[in-house]
């Protein structure tokens, strides 16, 4: 077996995580609001009806900013059908997921579900720029901000809200690149509204945070020359541009599967690059920062041949959309997903996992039934909780592997952190099926000595999966034989997993 080593130095800094690296996103789609968040005949629904045994499981996962209410779903909402008496919400068919949406979740329930999770939880509301405009936004923005005193925050009041809801990031529309949306726009179109937006937003308030809308995905064929025409519309005006990505094994090929985040790395440095282009271009001394609010694994050929069976006539409530069952392999991809994340830590500032209950997501649930954790839930409530801190530069020098999409990759993948308290934090991935993979890590000048915990995520069955009958089949366990020693690192990481390894 070859050593994969790399070096560590706190002289050597990539920079500081934010908190909102560890977003998510809740969207009006299938069973993520409906029978997922928000189920008021379950027997552990508390009195606004949210599923206290979900939000057990939210709080545990560690997510900070929650992106709402969409996604594809925001280019057909209006605001104002979720405000107000629930009873009195208008139903409307939504375009994006061919459903019948009652809005008996709205902009309050929304609120109110981010203040039980806690402290930590802020808002990250979406915009309609699909099928309305500025008008919209700004009445948007004061009926949730306002404190009082005006049409729009006086309705607020009135609605059971005296406390502003104090919304301070917003997306300016989704995907609006993407054909599949209603109210597609072409790069100029998209920028000048997203501007007139932005600067009327900016207007009612200074302080907002605004993110413009960037590719879909980087195999858009407008990508780059999408990002640059918008960013030069907004530059001055917007603080993050976004990125979407999803992946799944293509073809069955899981080793290309497993290097997802070398698309992933790629994707983000390719953006930092044309977005400090345009910022150069324009003279600016500004940065722009990136908002990777949509990213997971995803099987998308399966919703794609799912979608062709709708029934033109059929508008059913919350139906069962999207939801993958996630295997070990699943969670070894996300974990390494997180890793990239955090390797690009001073530039990737907000990121939302997307979704949070039953649509591609950590958590499930049954109606009228338990609630439960997903393989991909234990990297994301690991990253939460241990990746606090400034993350070090990580350089690997590791055995390579050989993928159909990316040639010659390593088999290690890893990032660390630095908490305030001197103690470190090392996430590694090993990428290979079949083999155990030893690690060396030189500790230089970090005063470490001893290894408080190695966890690990692997098992014999890499297509295992945690299910409503054996919900506990996956979980992280102990990993023995890890030592710190003379200031090097040893240890071996399992064939096909997600390694947390803690220093002290």
């Amino acid at each position: 077996m070859h050593t994969a080593r790399f070096t560590l130095d706190p002289a050597f800094v990539v920079g500081e995580v934010s908190p909102r690296l560890f977003g998510s996103f809740v969207e009006h789609l299938g069973r993520c609001v409906y029978t997922g968040v928000f189920e008021p005949d379950h027997p552990t629904a508390d009195d606004q009806g949210l599923r206290q045994d979900v939000l057990a499981l939210v709080r545990e996962l560690g997510v900070t900013a929650v992106r709402y209410p969409g996604g594809n779903f925001v280019s057909g909402y209006k605001w104002e059908d979720s405000v107000g008496p629930a009873e009195d919400r208008p139903r409307r068919l939504d375009l994006a997921w061919h459903s019948t949406e009652t809005n008996r979740f709205g902009l309050s329930e929304y609120i109110g579900f981010l203040r039980k999770i806690g402290p930590q939880a802020e808002p990250m509301m979406a915009v309609n720029l699909g099928t309305r405009g500025v008008a919209e936004a700004l009445e948007l923005q004061e009926y949730a901000n306002h404190p009082e005193g005006t049409a729009l925050s006086d309705l607020r009041v009135t609605h059971g809200d005296k406390d502003p809801f104090g919304i301070r990031l917003w997306c300016l529309g989704n995907e609006m690149d993407g054909p599949w949306q209603t109210g597609h726009k072409t790069a100029e179109e998209y920028g000048r509204l997203a501007a007139e937006t932005a600067r009327a937003m900016r207007q009612q308030d200074p302080g907002v945070e605004l993110v413009a809308c960037g590719s879909s995905s980087q195999s858009m064929p407008t990508f780059a020359a999408w990002e640059a025409t918008v960013l030069e519309e907004t530059y001055d005006l917007v603080d993050y541009i976004s990125l979407h990505a999803y992946y799944w094994p293509e073809d069955g090929d899981l080793d290309s599967f497993l290097a997802s985040a070398v698309d992933m790395e790629s994707f983000i440095d390719n953006v930092v690059a044309t977005a400090d282009h345009v910022g150069a271009k324009l003279k600016s001394k500004k940065r722009i920062n990136l908002s990777f609010d949509e990213w997971n694994v995803w099987y998308l050929p399966e919703w794609e041949a799912h979608a062709k069976t709708f029934e033109q006539h059929d508008w059913p409530e919350a139906p069962r959309l999207l939801e993958d069952n996630y295997s070990v392999t699943d969670a070894v991809v996300l974990g390494s997903l997180l890793i990239a994340l955090l390797r690009h830590a001073d530039r990737v500032t907000v990121a939302c996992l997307a979704q949070l209950v039953n649509v591609i997501a950590p958590i499930m649930t049954e109606p009228g039934g338990p609630a439960w954790r997903q393989t991909t839930f234990f990297p994301f409530a690991q990253a939460a909780r241990y990746g606090r801190g400034r993350v070090l530069d990580v350089r690997v020098d590791s055995p390579t592997y050989r993928t159909r999409k990316y040639g010659e990759t390593d088999l290690l993948h890893a990032t660390a952190v630095r908490g305030e308290d001197g103690s470190v934090t090392v996430f590694a991935v090993n990428r290979g099926r079949t083999e155990a993979l030893p690690l060396e890590v030189t500790l230089g000048g970090l005063g470490l000595t001893s290894v408080v915990e190695h966890s690990a995520l692997a098992d014999a069955d890499p297509d295992a999966r945690n299910t409503l009958d054996d919900p506990d089949r996956v979980t992280p366990h102990a990993v023995d034989g890890t030592t710190l020693q003379d200031g090097t690192l040893s240890t071996v990481l399992e064939p096909l997993s997600w390694n947390v390894i803690r220093l002290a």
